[in-house]
């Protein structure tokens, strides 16, 4: 399983030769200015969430590659007025099953509202699962007791999670997430984009450290393996 950094909450992920790609947030990114969004490979997009940082380049990308976007009705509904056709809704606490593995939706509490100001519905995380790996895509979130239901019900061998904190979850909350879904191997997102989610990275990688877990920081560009 190969996973791509694009910078902010955007990554790539490779799953049974499929290519999914995450909140799709690159051009407008001054720190993701050496990525060429036209190169970036979809066959599904998956949408946490109505917010710009997440959504920017989805539209563009969705009708070059005519890859599937899965996200939540509302944004199904404003996704359908850009002209984007293929597009699967579902909501928090539905599941499909796809030809790569199962996609399952779960709560996020954040915020949600589309680029022209109109309801972006409820953000949502995801629960890939796969032959080759389960893992959890958060979204943007807050620490939630309902992140225990994943780790009660799912083996989750990774897990992207939030730790910019001020408009999510930060460092500390992310250690307690971690027990939640039981998973200890985290790779880290939302952070250093804006002045209001700078982080101390060293301090970040001890802290996890220290708990016993495992944060990996991607370089933006980088590929690593699961």
């Amino acid at each position: 399983m190969n996973i791509t950094y694009y910078g902010h909450s955007c990554f790539g992920v490779e799953v049974n030769n499929k290519h999914l790609l995450f909140d799709p947030f690159i051009s407008p990114n001054e720190l993701a200015k050496n990525i060429n969004v036209n190169n970036v490979k979809a066959d599904y997009i998956l949408i946490s969430h109505g917010h710009e940082d997440h959504i920017a380049d989805a539209v563009a990308i969705a009708k070059r590659t005519n890859a599937k976007v899965i996200c939540n009705w509302e944004i199904y509904v404003w996704l359908n007025k850009q002209g984007v056709e293929n597009i699967h809704p579902m909501n928090i606490g539905g599941k499909i099953k796809l030809d790569f593995g199962n996609v399952k939706c779960v709560n996020a509490v954040h915020s949600s509202s589309l680029p022209d100001g109109s309801n972006g519905g409820n953000p949502m995380g995801f629960v890939i699962e796969s032959k080759e790996a389960n893992f959890y895509y958060a979204g943007d979130t807050a620490l939630t007791y309902d992140m225990k239901l994943i780790g009660d019900y799912r083996k989750i061998n990774f897990a992207f999670l939030p730790i910019g904190d001020n408009f999510t979850m930060g460092v500390d909350n992310a250690i307690i997430a971690c027990d939640f879904i039981n998973c200890k191997d985290i790779i880290g997102m939302h952070y250093d984009t804006f002045g209001f989610i700078k982080i101390n990275q060293e301090e970040a990688l001890q802290k996890f450290n220290h708990s016993g877990k495992k944060l990996t920081l991607l370089k933006i560009g980088e590929t690593i393996q699961k």
